[in-house]
């Protein structure tokens, strides 16, 4: 990983908050969790504990990535939030600006991942041992003047960096990528992903929350 500077804690953006859990809108450049090393403490996890003491992880948003981000507050609640995500019973959003312009209005990308262990933390698509991995994408607008696409992307499974690798594999990488971008990650000056949507079913209530926040470019 790069020297990580992490954004100014100008205090959190939540969304929803009760006994159980918590949704939080996690800034680009922000760590979710600790990171290895010395100078990587300060993360939304810890942002986020400082003033809820209970609150946990559940899952996780890439660095350079920015949106929605669910906590649970208790390791019960943890462990159930936790279930959903394993069962798929929580429905993700993102929205991505590509480069070049996608030629289908929507489809799909199916392909193995894995960890490309000698030069981590990048994934690699890989037919032999690879983890099914799939995303859903649809177009959302087409910007002809400077050669880019704005898609919805859903993450059917949740590997790490898939809907980067995948985009990257169509051949429309995500700008301002710094892994898989080549000539797109100096296109912007932060990486163009964000988690708008999150809905699921509240584990205690059984009411289906659903939350949105819109993309800061």
């Amino acid at each position: 990983m790069r020297y990580y500077i992490p954004p100014p804690d100008t205090g959190l953006a939540i969304l929803y908050v009760d006994e159980y859990l918590l949704v939080v809108d996690k800034p680009a450049g922000l760590l979710s969790v600790p990171g290895r090393g010395e100078g990587k403490e300060d993360c939304l996890a810890s942002r986020v504990e400082a003033i809820f003491a209970d609150a946990l992880i559940v899952h996780r948003l890439d660095m350079d990535t920015s949106g929605l981000l669910l906590m649970a507050r208790g390791k019960e609640m943890q462990g159930a939030l936790s279930r959903l995500f394993r069962e798929r019973l929580v429905d993700k959003r993102y929205v991505a600006v590509v480069d070049g312009l996608l030629a289908q209005d929507a489809g799909e990308v199916d392909l193995p991942l894995i960890c490309d262990w000698p030069n981590r933390p990048r994934q690699k698509v890989d037919f032999d041992i690879g983890k099914r991995s799939l995303t859903k994408f649809a177009l959302l607008d087409r910007d002809v003047s400077v050669g880019r696409s704005r898609v919805a992307l859903e993450p059917v499974t949740g590997r790490s960096h898939q809907l980067r690798v995948h985009m990257a594999t169509l051949g429309h990488p995500i700008l301002g990528d710094d892994l898989y971008g080549g000539e797109a990650y100096g296109k912007a000056d932060r990486l163009l992903l964000h988690a708008m949507d999150l809905a699921f079913e509240h584990p205690v209530s059984g009411a289906r929350l659903e939350f949105h926040c819109d993309a800061p470019f």
